[in-house]
């Protein structure tokens, strides 16, 4: 009787420390994914970052040696994908592997779906991380330094910061808890078409950047002079993109030249 009065009392004890176990495997794998581009190479890009990210969730699963072994070769082959959706990655890798772990799926899933997942992903954050919201973050801070606004720009970069880590967090938990499933959410997110409208916004925010920075009085002539010679200098940077070292160069002395020299184009006579 003094057995089976213990016995409630134990079971939860134990399912408190397993689930203790659990979180503290769940934070390692996360701040984990801050290192996954630390190793990069040309054979497997970020597998060996991947690999050490899985590990500590496998080491959670796999009690035999030869289990464990079988499961980290599984992450071992060709991943890359955008930083940002790291996390989101290796919490739905550790969720299939869950499955695997209980037989519900074959070892060969995690093979069939990662690379088509990864890659698609990266194709994904490429176009909205990378081509627009950095760009975004880029400018506008880039706006608030050139109006003499440094507090600003400093509160806005740890605005964004923590929108990312945000993130970051909020699709590995995803990731971990629901999987597959909330792929099909993701997808009805849009996040290709909130990318061009970021893009969109973009070229707004750069005519607002080039009226603050511009080097004295702005007039139609030397708008058109500048604003040409900097497009110029971009279409050679794109097409000879091996001297831009030199072509940034001549950027900057075009920059300086251009209000030295608009107001001699000024007062020349229009041949018409």
């Amino acid at each position: 009787m003094a057995g089976q009065h213990r016995m409630p009392g134990l079971m939860a004890r134990t399912g408190v420390i397993m689930a203790c176990r659990e979180a503290s495997v769940f934070v390692r794998m996360f701040l984990r994914t801050y290192l996954v581009g630390g190793c990069i190479n040309t054979r497997g890009m970020q597998n060996i970052g991947l690999s050490y990210a899985m590990d500590p969730g496998l080491r959670f699963l796999y009690a035999s040696a030869d289990d464990l072994q079988k499961a980290r070769k599984r992450y071992l082959k060709v991943y890359n994908t955008h930083p940002c959706w790291t996390p989101l990655l290796v919490g739905l890798f550790f969720y299939i592997e869950q499955k695997i772990h209980k037989g519900l799926l074959p070892p060969k899933a995690l093979s069939q779906m990662k690379g088509t997942i990864a890659f698609t992903l990266s194709a994904v954050g490429d176009s909205l991380f990378g081509g627009s919201i950095y760009v975004l973050w880029s400018l506008s801070t880039m706006i608030l330094l050139a109006a003499g606004l440094p507090w600003l720009a400093l509160g806005w970069a740890l605005l964004w910061m923590g929108i990312l880590e945000a993130f970051k967090l909020y699709t590995f938990w995803k990731g971990v808890s629901e999987g597959i499933a909330f792929l099909t959410r993701l997808r009805s997110w849009n996040l290709i078409d909130w990318s061009g409208r970021i893009k969109a916004l973009n070229v707004l925010l750069l005519f607002v950047f080039w009226i603050v920075v511009w080097p004295g009085r702005m007039t139609p002539v030397s708008w058109m002079t500048g604003t040409g010679m900097v497009l110029l200098v971009a279409c050679l940077a794109t097409l000879f993109y091996r001297a831009r070292d030199a072509i940034m160069i001549a950027l900057a002395a075009l920059l300086w030249a251009v209000p030295v020299l608009v107001p001699y184009l000024e007062d020349m006579p229009l041949p018409w």
